[in-house]
């Protein structure tokens, strides 16, 4: 395999910036540019200097083993000053080394899966945690980086081979005078394993929210406010205010940290019957943005009907406090009247909304539990049957089995592996 290198920090100007290089050459590779290399875990001061001999840095550099690394190969972080010219350099030198390639993006957590330091799940979460912008986020990503999910499903694995197990010796002695009936202990395997799972089935939704955000819709009548409050709620001028009703006619995002969730608000254009073909459009939009968000928040005037229906969950604020006087449940972007109160209630929206959350967090994990579930369900009832036949609930538990090992990478994942690694940047 090629020992590749790539710079694992951001490119520009910095404080310090780090190359990593991992393959069966790196030590060589650093070696020539480092002279002799620290112990393994042991950073140490080297001056970096090309193959004419010129210094190039001075630098930490620190080493792993093979099989005590990020990649399960042998790895070297040069730690250099974040010049950029420092680092062109010493990557150019490093790209004149024989047996030496830049890496290609997400290539070092690729070989690290190779390897078993980790699973397709765990990378995942990786990709989860380099992306996360709230607390919610950094630790749902960090949950399933720390390999719970792995461990889940290995545990599920266990349960059915166990039960497949079973199954198993009483078809391979189907000719002999076998006493014990092996259905109950299978039955209550497969409970527990269908039960574990729907658990996790059920916090997909929650989790993936909180991967991408939720959408919360700023609706009512034109000039009722909405763009105004976006901006306090913003702290900038992200929408265009005006005394002219129809103002906005396209539906602006801000992205907002709320309760350490990830949260879009939308501004969308006010809803009213209107003959501007460009106003009806954006009024358009604005219903089927403001039907599909996780939460509404409408503003309305005392005795006004909203023109969209009011969900459970959805929030309802007087508008315009600062004209109207209103205390109670009123609110002004003008003045910041109610904003606070506002920003709380949505947070515990949809903070409640991320109770039931599980390690599974993406629409592959649920796809691949539902699979497993799917056989689960068709062995259940060929057990429960009165013509049980053990090698069809066999094999119903080894698509089952199967179902749960593409879940960590195992098995039938290729044709994902260039889109996930797709994502991450050069030195990851």
């Amino acid at each position: 395999m090629d020992t590749i290198f790539a710079l694992a920090t951001s490119a520009g100007k910095a404080g310090v910036a780090v190359i990593r290089i991992s393959g069966p050459s790196a030590f060589a590779a650093a070696g020539s540019i480092a002279g002799g290399l620290p112990r393994p875990r042991v950073a140490g001061l080297r001056r970096l200097t090309g193959p004419d001999g010129v210094m190039l840095d001075e630098a930490l550099v620190l080493c792993f083993a093979e099989g005590a690394s990020f990649t399960g190969e042998e790895v070297v972080e040069l730690q250099l000053h974040g010049s950029m010219a420092v680092v062109a350099e010493v990557m150019r030198v490093l790209s004149e080394l024989p047996d030496l390639r830049l890496a290609e993006p997400g290539e070092f957590t690729r070989r690290a899966l190779a390897s078993g330091q980790l699973d397709l799940a765990q990378v995942e979460g990786l990709a989860d945690l380099i992306d996360a912008e709230t607390e919610a986020q950094r630790k749902q990503a960090l949950r399933v980086l720390s390999g719970e999910l792995g461990s889940k499903a290995e545990e599920w694995r266990r349960d059915l081979i166990r039960a497949a197990a079973l199954l198993e010796a009483t078809i391979d002695f189907a000719d002999e005078d076998v006493p014990v009936d092996v259905s109950p202990e299978v039955t209550t395997l497969l409970t527990r394993v269908r039960a574990s799972m729907a658990t996790e089935i059920a916090g997909v939704a929650a989790a993936e929210r909180i991967r991408s955000g939720f959408e919360v819709a700023i609706v009512g009548a034109p000039n009722v406010g909405k763009s105004t409050l976006l901006n306090r709620l913003a702290g900038r001028d992200a929408a265009i205010t005006s005394e002219y009703a129809g103002t906005t006619r396209d539906v602006i995002e801000v992205r907002m940290d709320i309760a350490g969730l990830p949260v879009t608000l939308l501004d969308t254009a006010g809803l009213r019957e209107t003959e501007d073909h460009v106003e009806a459009i954006g009024i358009s939009r604005a219903r089927a943005r403001a039907e599909a968000a996780d939460l509404r928040v409408f503003l309305i005037h005392r005795g006004e009907m909203p023109e969209l229906s009011i969900e459970p969950d959805d929030i309802v604020m007087l508008a315009k406090a600062d004209l109207s006087g209103e205390t109670c449940g009123a609110i002004s972007g003008v003045t910041g009247q109610g904003v606070d109160d506002l920003v709380s209630q949505i947070g515990s929206v949809l903070s409640a909304r991320t109770l039931n959350v599980g390690i599974a967090t993406r629409a592959r994990h649920r796809s691949a539990m539902m699979r497993a579930d799917e056989s689960l369900m068709a062995a259940e009832a060929h057990i429960a049957s009165a013509f049980e036949e053990s090698d069809i609930v066999a094999e119903e538990l080894r698509s089952s089995v199967r179902a749960l090992e593409s879940l960590v990478g195992r098995i039938d994942v290729e044709n994902l592996l260039d889109e996930i690694f797709s994502s991450f940047c050069l030195g990851k």
